[in-house]
């Protein structure tokens, strides 16, 4: 390796792993993932052992809410608890007022085909979702739809993958809500929860390990207001220093 290589093998280094922490700050890490999983295991465990919609619909509410404790506890960000609170609420709501234990999952199940959908139309749009989510993460903004052709091409490659795996996760699930009761169904859905999530982070941080460099809108705005700053206190040295020669 010469050493005009070395830098740009640290460089590519560093933005591995910077694109490596901004995705686990985005999506949750491992703890979002099992506050993801935990009440739905939960619900479908009890479910399987003695068919009680009720107690396993409360079981999963309020194992999702002790998650949100968990966190407020902990000073942490609790986003993705919140979300998970928020889906388990509206399952609960479904399965009760139908009878139906399977509709616990039908809002989950809507809320997965809705995000697929806005993965894919974002991209033809021209405005990848998955660019939105990350931009502030990673101080771009929206910087990469004007200023970086290359980070736009990687984010549009990684919604489409986050969209066609959605909607594959989707074709197996709604055939199965119809004919698989519920425990069989149950046990899919947990089982699907972790691997798609999984390849499609792993393919956003594929595509976007080899893109280039974020633009630090928020670095930029700051070294313009210092600039402005130094230009101000300078044109008023100057206007002084001229004042004083004319006293």
């Amino acid at each position: 390796m010469t050493s005009l290589d070395k830098p740009t093998a640290d460089q590519d280094a560093d933005s591995k792993a910077v694109t490596e922490a901004a995705l686990f700050e985005a999506f949750g890490g491992v703890r979002g993932m099992v506050e993801t999983v935990v009440p739905g295991l939960l619900f479908v465990t009890i479910f399987t052992i003695n068919k009680d919609l009720h107690m396993s619909a409360i079981a999963a509410l309020a194992v999702s809410l002790v998650l949100v404790v968990v966190r407020l506890v902990m000073k942490d960000t609790v986003k993705h608890a919140f979300s998970g609170v928020f889906g388990v609420a509206f399952g609960v709501v479904f399965a009760m007022m139908t009878g139906n234990a399977k509709d616990f999952y039908l809002p989950g199940m809507l809320y997965t085909l809705g995000l697929a959908v806005a993965y894919i139309v974002t991209t033809l749009c021209g405005v990848p979702l998955i660019g939105l989510i990350l931009g502030p993460v990673f101080k771009e903004n929206l910087s990469w739809r004007t200023r970086n052709p290359g980070r736009k091409k990687a984010y549009a490659k990684a919604s489409w993958a986050w969209g066609l795996i959605l909607l594959a996760k989707c074709a197996i699930l709604f055939p199965m809500y119809w004919w698989a009761d519920t425990t069989k169904f149950g046990w899919v859905l947990i089982a699907l929860k972790i691997p798609p999530f999984l390849l499609a982070v792993w393919l956003t941080w594929v595509f976007l390990a080899k893109a280039p460099a974020p633009i630090d809108v928020f670095a930029e705005m700051e070294a313009e207001e210092k600039a402005e700053k130094e230009a101000k206190a300078a044109r008023k040295e100057s206007g002084a220093a001229r004042h004083r020669r004319e006293i």
